[in-house]
């Protein structure tokens, strides 16, 4: 077996790409380019004032963010500072919202914050008229930051402007999403394409080297307009892609910014003859190494919410929340005992992250442990009609915890028990199913991104394949629609008449799953009898049988692996071979 791949180690900053010839050409071929500039970048942040309520990786927050921009900005005097938009609180997106009222005093700090920091330009984005236009004109006029949309034709917001960095003058151009004009109070539009090119045409004349594009609209959109604009040097979004925070089409390079500001994100490029050459992309951890800005903090109130009140991980209250006087106020917090079941024979099943997140919550948690089938183990389990591990079980002391009104929407009644309800905590053993030594199931939908790959680790391991559909009423339906239905009728008459050829087929297609020409993957099969059964009565009882054990332990995404007909568990993309092998052992 070969020892699995080292990680990143997460305290380190995480560099995504950093192209061959880099380091050479930054310090052996220097007199050749127009020297490095660096762009510090932000993007949906939503007013995201503290670190995040994570249970992991606990970033971000303006007072670490100006503290980290202000070292940044002395190590690398060439460097810009700007923010896709959607800064403003409030709206679907925004996690932290709690009223119109508290709402308001978050933006408006959010934004003196950012002035402090020295942005040096800001896209509208729609979310910054989540109170209204005379709200957002208000503090424009208050504020020292510059709002660029190129396609809100309104004096207050600049379409674009220039900096000269390093010698090279850059263009920036704002953005705004068509989303806004819902809000925006009658505010005149453009064509976002059309106020683009314009904008893009005006600064190559005026002799910009590198257009900038704070973006606030959506991937597949900015895609559309690099491939009918062309100058466009680089686009910043607010997308708060995780997996994928850069990429590089044709001679664009899209950046997403990480998602509530919990990482501030760097781009270092070098030019030569104008053109972007060598570039790094790093997403900067905001952890609390940090140490807070104490500028930022002057006018950062103390909190908003009690989840803001954490000392030695003991959360506390919330006094005046968003007032100058706002304090958090710590009280003993009461003991709660919380026993844990888990399966002796489960591979997968991993408390750690669930506990860790219930001390949050519940710091005073005494915590005890059993494991299935012990004695005790199997009479709780009867007694509390539980069905699946691992379980978690509070006392009924936790009813005296002030979290409890808000918490116990997760909770069930058992007895002299409150189980954490499987949908908050996750399950991984099933205790009624029968075990099928060296059963092997996956479930998958051939539209994941990954399903290729997927299907590529997972052959040689054989498992029953499973499609992620559904029927209602006599119809089947899937995340992608009516294709992705037919799509699963056909495969499963190809495994009825070809058996041998099906996994040959669902790889070919899962390869170019968006392509109609399906045919193409049925090389040697009789087309006809294939269609014959896909759309006959036939098919629809061959898909039923295919996803009746999703609907059985009720799997909705993937992918997710079922071992033994006992043990399910799940991967973030596709695992590797060995990855496979340390949890089934080798086939």
């Amino acid at each position: 077996m070969k020892a699995p791949k080292p990680k990143i180690p997460i305290t380190k900053p995480l560099v995504w790409l950093l192209t061959t010839g880099f380091f050479m050409a930054l310090f052996f071929a220097a007199n050749a380019y127009a020297g490095e500039i660096t762009i510090l970048y932000t993007g949906g942040t939503h007013a995201m004032l503290y670190p995040c309520n994570c249970p992991k990786e606990p970033d971000g927050g303006i007072a670490r963010r100006a503290a980290l921009i202000k070292e940044l900005r002395q190590k690398y005097p060439a460097c810009l500072v700007l923010d896709s938009g959607n800064f403003f609180a409030g709206g679907l997106l925004d996690e932290y919202t709690q009223n119109t009222q508290l709402d308001k005093k978050r933006t408006i700090i959010n934004l003196k914050a950012m002035a402090m920091m020295g942005y040096d330009a800001v896209a509208v984005g729609d979310a910054e008229f989540n109170f209204g236009k005379e709200f957002l004109l208000e503090n424009i006029d208050k504020s020292q930051l510059s709002f660029l949309s190129c396609n809100i034709n309104f004096s207050k917001f600049l379409p674009s402007l220039v900096k000269e960095i390093a010698g090279t003058r850059i263009g920036i151009i704002g953005l705004t999403s068509p989303k806004a004009m819902q809000k925006a109070g009658g505010l005149k539009f453009i064509d976002p394409k059309l106020a683009l090119t314009a904008q893009v045409d005006e600064l190559k004349k005026e002799g910009v080297k590198v257009i900038v594009l704070l973006s606030n609209l959506e991937g597949a959109q900015n895609q559309g307009l690099i491939e009918s604009i062309k100058g466009i040097d680089i686009i910043i979004e607010g997308s708060g892609s995780d997996e994928q925070p850069f990429e590089k089409i044709a001679d664009t390079l899209i950046v997403r910014a990480t998602r509530q500001g919990r990482r501030l994100d760097k781009l270092t490029f070098l030019l030569q003859e104008d053109k972007i050459t060598d570039f790094k992309v790093e997403n900067l951890r905001l952890g609390d190494e940090i140490k807070d800005d104490p500028e930022i903090l002057l006018v950062l109130p103390k909190c908003f919410r009690d989840a803001n009140c954490r000392q030695g991980g003991v959360e506390g209250s919330c006094k005046d929340p968003g007032e100058n006087n706002a304090s958090c106020v710590f009280e003993k917090s009461p003991a709660i005992k919380l026993l844990v079941i888990t399966a002796s024979k489960c591979k997968t099943c991993n408390t750690y992250d669930v506990v860790g997140s219930l001390k949050k919550h519940f710091p005073g948690l005494d915590i005890s442990y059993l494991s299935y089938p012990g004695r005790k183990a199997r009479e709780i389990i009867r007694e509390s009609a539980i069905t699946a591990l691992p379980a978690y079980l509070f006392g009924a002391e936790v009813e005296k915890d002030r979290k409890f009104a808000q918490f116990k929407g997760n909770l069930e009644k058992k007895g002299e028990y409150y189980l954490l309800s499987p949908r908050a905590s996750g399950i991984t053993y099933f205790i009624d199913r029968k075990e099928e030594k060296g059963r092997f199931d996956l479930f998958l939908s051939l539209f994941n991104k990954d399903s290729s790959k997927i299907l590529e680790v997972t052959r040689e391991f054989n498992p029953g394949l499973h499609f992620l559909a559904i029927e209602k009423e006599g119809e089947f339906d899937a995340a992608a629609g009516q294709p992705e239905a037919e799509e699963y009728l056909r495969a499963v008459c190809v495994k009825k008449y070809y058996p041998q050829k099906f996994w040959d087929y669902v790889s070919c297609r899962a390869a170019d799953i968006n392509s109609s020409w399906w045919e193409d993957c049925a090389a040697g099969l009789d087309t006809h009898k294939i269609k014959t059964c896909a759309r006959g009565q036939e098919g629809q009882a061959l898909l039923r049988e295919n996803i009746s054990t999703n609907q059985e332990i009720q799997v909705l995404f993937g992918p997710v692996y079922m071992l033994d007909n006992k043990e399910i568990f799940s991967t973030k993309g596709a695992p590797s071979k060995e990855e496979l092998e340390r949890i089934i052992g080798k086939r």
